[in-house]
């Protein structure tokens, strides 16, 4: 159905404010409409211009486009009667529909890092044919930028002046229209860097962790893909997934996965998610394919990626990069992205993933990918002021003249630590020091994958095994040692702490210790032998809480019982350690109610004779030793 108003045959007798300029942002799925987002800003405070939405429907990737344009809350004109209104301006971020049957002026800007890939171009019979038989690069090709053998843009936006050089050679038609104006998606990301240790925290990235972004761009070479020939036997997304459980200890590295919307929207998210569910029990989150991205990226010590505009922007702002699947004859070898193949580390199958991990880190050189950052845009900072100008000279409307041009901040993620439901395996170390430490090693144990890699010769004094009440396992809680419930102290369903470790040790016989973790730096433990304590995380230097999980500091204090030490001995303090990083945990003894401790059933007090031998530690391994 038309819209009657704000445009319409009788738009006139209905609208409140006549005379605005008409902006027309043309989506064509929801990857364009991201960078339409960055530069809708530009028009904000301004009442002299009334902006709509249309989507053209061209692309196979339609899901979730209904959803963004409701958000966005702009008036969303059918394609139909997007093509039949006048328009003072048309901003796309994408070539594809009939893009020539705008009616006004149309600026296309990219909705990655430039141009890179090839693509073979939409068979509309009024776009220019392709007269070689390699697939043209995706936005600087006659094919995608000529209808009728004119350029269906009046103005093409570049971010570098390499771009040009490109277009200039690939179809000399189009350069008339080109027009440098940066990169509005670098610079948010460049004016958010200061806030690299907020969204750390907002990730739930703990002091000493190292968080690792696993990033993929859409189609079957990518890493999300087979990141090889579609028909060869050689997976390696299977690989990847199950090495970031078994290699990475859990206290020691954090994991997100930042996937191109044309993955969320082209199996379907509760598909992907499946896809992920091993790897998200086990810790990993995945990032929602609209916000957050950025954030990640710029929290993030290690970008595992693909050929991907992701993957280019990490290595612009210094952060180490593994190239897991590139795939070379998909990209214009003159492009950046098609460079940063030739540069970055590639990832190693048959080797550690954890170790390629860590060089990459260790061997960090802030300027390594300096050339590459400077040809993300030539105007860093600026694209604001750019692009508004721009797109009011294609209006005839002189820009407001008391109104900065200004791109929005990214918003600050929401507080979401990583969540292990699958049983984890742990290992533990005391040592008799003033306060005693207790060392923790923490691997997720997702069904029967590959086992845990070996440890140094030496001796753990402990191995056991945590499972949360929430798993999906049900059956491994009777034959845990910890089990741990994730609520808040009042939450009435669970709590509070003392009522529910004292039923939880009723119902789960068999473990040694039941935790609550009721904050992000701290949990409620109860021993088998009815002994309530309250686990306390010392805060950081600055005073905000340490976001190690506490469950460590639960596994901490069941290796120190485990060990045949007392409670009593672990007043008022131990010492945590996960990795290099130490933890000050306040050990308090809390009252609880007079009566006898639960009653374990005849028999062992542990179960780890019952856990399978692939998330027991062998005796005679340890991950302490030198």
């Amino acid at each position: 159905m038309w819209l009657r108003v704000p445009v319409g045959e009788d738009a006139d007798r209905w609208i409140t404010r006549t005379g605005c300029r008409r902006v027309l942002f043309i989506i064509h799925n929801v990857t364009s409409a991201t960078r339409l987002l960055d530069v809708l800003p530009l028009f904000h405070s301004d009442v002299r211009v009334q902006m709509f939405a249309t989507c053209t429907g061209s692309s196979p990737f339609l899901s979730g486009v209904p959803e963004l344009l409701a958000q966005a809350g702009l008036p969303v004109l059918p394609w139909e009667q997007a093509k039949a209104t006048d328009f003072d301006l048309a901003v796309s971020a994408s070539y594809g529909g009939e893009l020539g049957a705008i009616q006004g002026k149309l600026a296309i800007l990219s909705h990655g890092v430039g141009y890179n890939k090839k693509l073979e171009a939409p068979s509309t019979e009024h776009r220019a044919p392709s007269t070689e038989h390699r697939a043209p690069v995706f936005g600087l090709s006659p094919e995608w930028l000529l209808a009728d053998g004119r350029p269906l843009a009046t103005a093409t936006v570049l971010s570098h002046p390499e771009q040009l050089e490109r277009l200039r050679a690939s179809c000399p038609e189009a350069a008339p229209t080109a027009v440098l104006a940066g990169d509005p998606c670098y610079d948010r990301i460049l004016a958010a860097l200061p806030q690299r240790d907020r969204y750390r925290r907002a990730l739930g990235v703990a002091p000493g962790q190292r968080l690792i972004v696993l990033s993929s761009t859409w189609a079957p070479r990518s890493l999300f893909g087979r990141a090889s020939a579609p028909e060869a036997d050689d997976d390696l997304l299977p690989w990847l997934l199950s090495r970031l459980t078994t290699e990475l200890p859990a206290d020691e590295y954090r994991t997100v996965a930042v996937l191109h919307p044309n993955i969320w929207h082209g199996h379907g998210p509760g598909q992907v998610r499946a896809w992920l569910d091993g790897a998200r029990r086990a810790g990993l989150n995945a990032i929602p394919p609209l916000e957050g991205w950025r954030q990640a990226l710029i929290a993030a010590d290690c970008v595992l990626g693909d050929h991907s505009s992701v993957t280019y922007y990490a290595a612009s702002i210094g952060i180490p990069v593994v190239l897991g699947a590139f795939p070379q004859q998909d990209l214009d070898p003159l492009s950046p992205v098609a460079a940063l193949g030739r540069t970055a580390p590639r990832l190693v199958r048959r080797g550690s993933l954890r170790a390629q991990i860590d060089r990459a880190i260790a061997t960090r050189e802030p300027g390594r990918y300096k050339r590459l950052a400077e040809q993300t845009s030539s105007s860093p900072g600026e694209s604001a002021a750019l692009l508004r100008r721009l797109f009011y000279d294609l209006m005839d409307l002189p820009e407001p003249a008391d109104l900065p041009a200004l791109l929005d901040p990214l918003p600050l993620p929401p507080y979401e630590p990583a969540r292990r439901t699958a049983p984890v395996r742990v290992l533990t170390e005391t040592t008799d020091t003033t306060p005693p430490q207790v060392t923790v090693i923490r691997h997720p144990v997702i069904g029967d994958g590959p086992d845990l890699p070996e440890t140094p010769a030496g001796q753990a004094e402990a191995a056991h095994t945590l499972v949360d009440e929430e798993t999906r396992e049900t059956g491994r809680l009777r034959i845990a040692d910890v089990v741990v419930r994730c609520a808040a102290a009042d939450d009435p369903r669970v709590g509070p702490p003392a009522a529910w470790t004292s039923e939880a040790l009723k119902r789960y016989p068999y473990c040694g210790l039941v935790a609550y973790v009721d904050g992000p730096d701290r949990c409620v433990v109860r021993t088998r032998a009815g002994d309530l304590v309250r686990l306390s995380a010392a805060p950081d230097p600055d005073g905000r809480p340490d976001l190690c999980d506490p469950a460590a500091y639960a596994s901490a204090l069941y290796g120190w019982l485990a060990s045949g030490r007392p409670l009593g001995e672990a007043l008022p303090e131990i010492t945590v350690r996960t990795g290099t990083t130490a933890h000050r945990v306040t050990v308090e003894l809390l009252p609880h109610p007079a009566g006898p401790p639960p009653a374990a059933p005849p028999g062992p007090q542990t179960s780890s004779s019952a856990i399978p031998a692939r998330i027991r530690s062998a005796p005679n391994r340890s991950p302490f030793s030198s």
